[in-house]
């Protein structure tokens, strides 16, 4: 593991312990092997429905509550298929997915175009930089129906993301400060502005493009790690 991602790992470990500290730790659904061989999955949830993901072994799983939610980072072995199965009240999907070492995977669940079991879209993100004293945003493009996705300043000509491609993330360092952001889709706005709240010296965020019944959702996520 790259003295970079040790760092940043460590940053979002010390978000999780704070997450923790106010309540149950979530549940790990998958064993991880040397720190060296980890890579890191979070969830998605933009069904409209409430959602199961329940790893191969069927003894564990996590519940994201509707109308849309997001887990923190779990560790997963690298280099292996992580499989198991999302559910919800339309039906099944099962999920097989190899992450790379030091990489980190979002699973979004959106609903299907006919109402059935959900479609799965991935993002990856190897981060390259960390920075103590500012924080780091990132925009994440999952819905393939966004095209040259962008992120700015709510209610200023101030651009902070510009032509992000579907399937992929762009991330910067910005300064700590409380933030609101509009996103948009080939120029057109995505939903009512976006407020981010305080951003943290160390912290790690993701904004995220997912698709949804009602269109492209922009959803806020902390990247912690669980």
């Amino acid at each position: 593991m790259t003295l970079m991602l040790r760092r940043i790992v460590s940053a979002l470990a010390g978000v999780a312990a704070l997450v923790a500290s106010a309540g149950a730790a979530q549940v790990a659904l998958y064993p991880t092997g040397p720190a060296e061989d980890s890579a890191f999955l979070r969830f998605v949830n933009t069904t409209g429905t409430a959602l199961t993901v329940t790893a191969d072994d069927a003894q564990n799983s996590i519940d994201l509550a509707a109308p849309s939610a997001a887990t923190g980072f779990q560790a997963v072995p690298a280099n292996r298929a992580v499989q198991g199965t999302l559910v919800t009240a339309s039906g099944k999907t099962p999920l097989s997915l190899t992450v790379a070492p030091g990489e980190f995977a979002t699973v979004v669940a959106a609903s299907a175009d006919a109402g059935g079991a959900p479609a799965l879209h991935v993002v990856r993100e190897q981060p390259d930089d960390f920075n103590a004293m500012r924080a780091s945003l990132a925009l994440a493009v999952a819905d393939p129906d966004c095209e040259a996705a962008s992120l700015g300043v709510a209610g200023r000509e101030v651009s902070i993301f510009q032509d992000v491609a579907s399937g992929s993330v762009a991330r910067r360092a910005i300064n700590p400060v409380r933030l609101t952001v509009q996103a948009r889709c080939a120029g057109q706005p995505v939903g009512a502005a976006l407020d981010l709240g305080e951003l943290a010296p160390g912290g790690r965020y993701t904004v995220i493009l997912a698709p949804s019944a009602q269109g492209t959702l922009a959803l806020f996520a902390n990247d912690q790690a669980d």
